[in-house]
């Protein structure tokens, strides 16, 4: 399994609605990340603060300056010490991975889905809590 890489595919995939942010996520945003807290609605995450429209994709996605035109585009999180809690358990699951086309996996790894769900489990143990691991 490689290192990410930032190709941003999760953070696209997932940032029009399929992500959620907990009861206690929303209060801490209310009352520390106000510029997060504006882009929640009825207790649910990513909607444009002046419309009230969901939003396509997160709207704390960045993309990093190209080193050279023909550098891939790197995503990088402008909340990422403050994101949910769904963005930092992702990735749990190989067959996600597979899924979504996560440039993290390796063809060793498609051989041998246990094999590279201890190495993930590994990988991912200071992003999840102690009990999903």
């Amino acid at each position: 399994m490689k290192d990410c890489n930032q190709c941003g595919k999760c953070c696209i995939k997932y940032g029009g609605g399929d992500l959620s942010a907990t009861k206690e996520e929303i209060d801490l945003w209310e009352i520390f990340n106000p510029e997060i807290f504006e882009f929640v609605k009825n207790d649910e995450i990513w909607f444009d603060p002046k419309s009230g429209v969901r939003l396509k994709k997160c709207p704390f996605l960045d993309i990093s300056p190209k080193k050279s035109p023909s550098s891939p585009d790197l995503y990088t999180c402008s909340i990422y010490f403050d994101r949910p809690e769904d963005c930092r358990h992702y990735p749990s699951l190989i067959a996600e991975m597979i899924r979504d086309e996560c440039e993290m996996i390796e063809v060793i790894d498609l051989d041998n889905h246990k094999k590279a769900q201890i190495k993930l489990d590994w990988l991912m143990q200071g992003s999840r809590p102690p009990s999903s691991s």
